[in-house]
């Protein structure tokens, strides 16, 4: 068997729970905390491909193991890759307390409600976008993707972060601090993980299934879910295909320009998305952010007129809504392709629209499709007998950025 143990965040570990092992694996500081048998060989962690092999080697020869690791080793933590190689069997996982429910705990918060998202050797966009989108979240962090980076990625928020270092520790320390005070600090190597906290929303409803990414009950939403301006807003029938093209997803960001009443942007937020509206009138910026707050979600709302507006957004989006179609439609659907990373829908009232902004589409290298939507709604007559009545026709178009163009995204 593989013994795996927690240690570090909760309570001490037993220092002789390495005796009767003849190998033991760990970091050093974990290494250090325990009585390593005489005898028994030392793998201080490192690159994990040579320690897992040479734990196969002993494994191979039915010798006792134990690997020693960070709080909850199943819980982003060591025991996947150790169950991929060995399988699952060999293991005797002994859990600690996870560096995210101490965190949470010294904050004095409760966490089935949270995000919790690993930043640790993986690009840091992720963990930002859903500290854009969601109240609560803890960022397991590493090199490049710790506190300063961060901060600078959320200075434009009401944001708060709890910066949690060496946690179980006796240097331990749990500080609060803005976006803006983490990004110009200096955190060194013990920083255990961040919390990203929307104070205002931090102590979110009871729940019965746990974490911060929940399905909304529906999509797709009437119009009179939404405060717009005469019949201003992308109706459901559109923003149901909008949506399933767009494929908004948590991790994810999302532009909607020329929101208009901000209904795509908020269905992209319900749906776990972070969300950047640019909208063009005064009141229209006001309506979004209404709608935002009336639906519960998080909508970074910006005054400006595309495509001007656009370069002023900062890292490229994942999709790329626009919504409207004056005459500058051409010159802001190749904007948007130049920086989406993954799609661009495109809904268009106006026939003699359709091919500009086709050719923008597939000018950027994008594949391009689209359709007609025509719906007639049930509407009552008088005598308690119905008729169909039929909405304007739109076209919507789409494009989609080949996997190998990707790397060119301007960012």
């Amino acid at each position: 068997m593989i013994t795996v143990v927690g240690m570090g965040a909760g309570a001490p570990v037993d220092e002789r729970c390495a005796d009767g092992a003849e190998l033991v694996v760990g970091g050093r500081r974990h290494l250090d905390a325990v009585r390593v048998p005489e005898g028994a060989e030392r793998v201080v962690l490192g690159p994990l491909a040579p320690a897992l092999d040479t734990v196969g080697e002993y494994v191979a020869g039915e010798r006792p193991v134990v690997v020693l690791a960070s709080g909850d080793p199943g819980f982003f933590g060591i025991v996947r890759a150790l169950a991929e190689r060995f399988g699952p069997e060999r293991l005797d996982v002994r859990p600690g307390v996870s560096s995210v429910a101490a965190a949470f705990a010294r904050a004095g918060l409760t966490w089935d409600d949270a995000v919790v998202v690993s930043a640790h050797g993986r690009d840091p966009r992720t963990a930002v976008h859903l500290c854009r989108a969601h109240p609560k979240v803890a960022v397991l962090t590493g090199p490049g993707a710790g506190p300063a980076e961060l901060g600078a990625a959320l200075r434009d928020t009401a944001r708060v972060l709890v910066v949690a270092s060496a946690l179980g520790s006796a240097g331990e320390r749990v500080e609060r601090v803005t976006p803006a005070e983490a990004a110009e600090r200096d955190w060194g190597t013990a920083v255990s993980v961040v919390l990203c906290l929307d104070e205002a929303r931090a102590l979110g409803p009871v729940r019965t299934v746990a974490g911060g990414v929940v399905q909304p009950p529906g999509w797709a939403l009437d119009e009179a879910e939404f405060e717009h301006r005469d019949s201003m807003i992308t109706k459901f029938e559109v923003r149901a295909l909008a949506l399933a093209r767009l494929g908004p997803r948590p991790g994810e960001l999302v532009w909607d320009v020329g929101a208009g009443s901000g209904s795509v942007a908020v269905e992209c937020a319900r749906l776990g998305a972070a969300v950047t509206a640019v909208e063009k009138a005064p009141d229209g910026v006001e309506r979004i952010r209404a709608n935002a707050a009336a639906h519960g979600v998080d909508v970074r709302v910006v005054h400006g007129t595309a495509p001007g507006a656009l370069s002023g957004l900062g890292e490229a989006p994942d999709a790329v809504f626009v919504g409207g179609g004056g005459r500058e439609l051409p010159a802001v659907v190749a904007a948007c392709a130049r920086r989406a990373r993954r799609t661009v829908v495109v809904a268009v009232a106006a026939l003699d629209r359709v091919p500009a902004a086709r050719a923008a589409l597939t000018d950027a290298g994008f594949t391009c499709d689209g359709v007609l939507l025509q719906s007639s709604r049930l509407a009552p007559l008088p005598g308690d007998v119905t008729r169909l009545a039929a909405a304007n026709p739109v076209f919507l178009l789409w494009g989609v950025r080949p996997p190998a163009l990707d790397e060119g995204v301007s960012q």
